[in-house]
């Protein structure tokens, strides 16, 4: 009988698409951009009348103002945009959300907005990184490119509540949460870091649920001056996109939602339909690694999943100390086997961490985590990714927080996911004692808008199922479904030539590609 795990912090899965692209890239240690030696000048975006003109009431002077991009980041062109807190109280304090544009390499016929995901992950960094690889020449050519921090996330009025070293020892600190005295011991501690956040962050931790942060996006759509939002959002981007839809109808251009989620579920449903399908990607992972001539994992499948829970079992049992003499329990070990399967590119990265694992070095599986939690080999955090990630979705959904409920809720992890569902037990713990209640509850979208959307699905998506993306579909109505037939998060730049170019066609031409197409 394989002994129980202890979990440290409940490990909270960010669907995220970054995740998955960041962790290629840097283990491909590849050049990202194009066109370095080119030179932006400033310019200032001076408003278009007939956008500001129908700005909602009491917003005018948002969607008024003028903004100017610097040159900024080699070849890119940065800007501030300023945006009330509250906007039920448009004339108190506002903050600012920090853009970084990537200008059209031809005559452009608008802006393209873009969310990486999360959410916490940062579209000012996505679009810094990966202009120049991601995209095709037709969308370069055809859009300025704009990624921006959303609310709450690294350079627009972040979520802070700890130092490196602190969440250096959240991430260690382990609990019994069977127990009452380990539950009662994690709640204290999350406790503590969500009056830290309140401290530290200020009134804006109230207001960065993903409505208000929608509305930013119509303010951003009218400062870069185009008169409907064409935008692309990965993962979470999705909820925010449809989000957007259902807000803003009369406003949508050319959307793309790739890796959508549903936002009708609740977080106990989201959670459990991330762990089946996190079963099911390690099960493909070990399929594709037995093919290999080097796998570690003997016998047939079965046998190669049971091989990775005897491991992360003795891990729990006896944590392991890396090379860098930090120690790795159990969810930190956990959360270096998931993060690679967010990209099959990654699955080599994963194939030698576990053969080094199994040889009693965690170093590789420990850099993966760090990875995935934005940890540089310097011992810094990257970015507030997580912090924010736990404030947004305590703002965005009702948790089950009693003890009854999570107890329940980790007898049906456990079953959806034998390998991983214990571990993504307990995230009602994050949001028990947070200083401001939930500001929605889950329910369909309702899109009434002329243009149609583009839904986009994987079938072996381990973070946002693909039957969600068929859901999301269905809920807006006046959309096309793409699915494509792979592996990981997301689909867009990275999948076959029959999905980028469906898109590519949308976002430059306009062609709706066919409802239900399957590449």
């Amino acid at each position: 009988m394989t002994a129980r795990p202890l979990p440290a912090r409940p490990l909270t899965l960010a669907v995220r698409a970054a995740g998955a692209m960041v962790l290629a890239m840097v283990l491909a240690s590849c050049s990202l951009l194009n066109g370095g030696d080119k030179k932006p000048e400033a310019a200032t975006a001076k408003a278009d009348p007939s956008i500001v003109a129908s700005a909602p009431s009491g917003l005018e002077k948002f969607y008024s103002q003028e903004v100017v991009w610097q040159p900024c980041e080699g070849e890119f062109q940065c800007a501030k945009v300023t945006v009330p807190l509250d906007y039920a109280n448009p004339a108190g304090d506002t903050i600012q959300i920090a853009a970084l544009r990537a200008p059209s390499t031809g005559k452009k016929t608008g802006s393209l907005l873009v969310n990486p995901g999360g959410p916490g992950a940062s579209g000012y960094d996505f679009v810094k990184d990966a202009a120049g690889t991601h995209f095709s020449q037709g969308v370069r050519s055809t859009y300025d490119l704009v990624g921006f921090d959303p609310r709450g996330v690294k350079r627009s009025a972040p979520v802070t509540c700890m130092t490196d070293a602190e969440r250096d020892a959240s991430r260690a600190k382990v609990y019994d949460l069977q127990t009452d005295a380990g539950l009662a011991e994690a709640l204290a501690d999350n406790k503590a870091i969500a009056a830290q956040c309140a401290a530290q962050t200020g009134p804006v931790l109230a207001h960065i649920d993903t409505v208000s942060a929608a509305k930013d996006l119509d303010v951003l759509r009218a400062v870069v001056n185009d008169s409907k939002l064409n935008y692309l959002g990965y993962s979470y981007g999705t909820f925010l996109g449809s989000t957007y839809a259902s807000l803003f109808p009369d406003n949508v251009g050319r959307m793309v939602l790739d890796g959508a989620l549903d936002p009708s579920i609740s977080n106990e449903d989201l959670t459990s339909g991330q762990a089946r399908a996190f079963e099911k990607a390690i099960r493909s992972y070990v399929a594709s690694c037995q093919r290999q001539d080097k796998c570690p994992l003997g016998g047939d499948v079965d046998s190669g999943v049971q091989q990775i829970r005897d491991l992360i079992s003795a891990v729990q049992q006896t944590p392991r100390t890396a090379k860098d003499g930090r120690q790795v329990n159990a969810t930190m070990f956990v959360s270096g086997l998931i993060t690679p399967l967010y990209n099959d590119q990654s699955w080599p990265a994963l194939t030698q961490a576990l053969e080094a694992a199994i040889n009693g070095d965690v170093s590789l599986v420990l850099r993966l985590a760090d990875i995935g939690a934005d940890r540089a080999s310097d011992g810094t955090y990257t970015s507030n990714s997580t912090l924010a990630f736990n404030a947004v979705n305590c703002l965005d959904y009702p948790m089950v927080s009693d003890t009854a409920g999570m107890r329940a809720e980790e007898q049906r992890l456990e079953q959806d996911s034998p390998t991983f569902g214990y571990f993504f037990a307990y995230g009602g713990i994050n949001c028990a004692d947070w200083p401001y209640k939930n500001l929605r509850t889950p329910e369909t979208v309702e899109y009434r808008g002329d243009s149609p959307i583009v839904v986009i699905g994987t079938t072996g998506d381990p973070a946002t199922p693909v039957d969600w993306a068929a859901s999301l579909r269905k809920q807006l109505g006046h959309a096309s479904l793409l699915t494509w037939k792979g592996e990981g998060h997301t689909a867009y730049g990275r999948a076959n030539s029959c999905l980028e170019d469906a898109v590519d066609g949308y976002l430059v031409s306009g062609k709706v590609p066919a409802d239900n197409t399957v590449c």
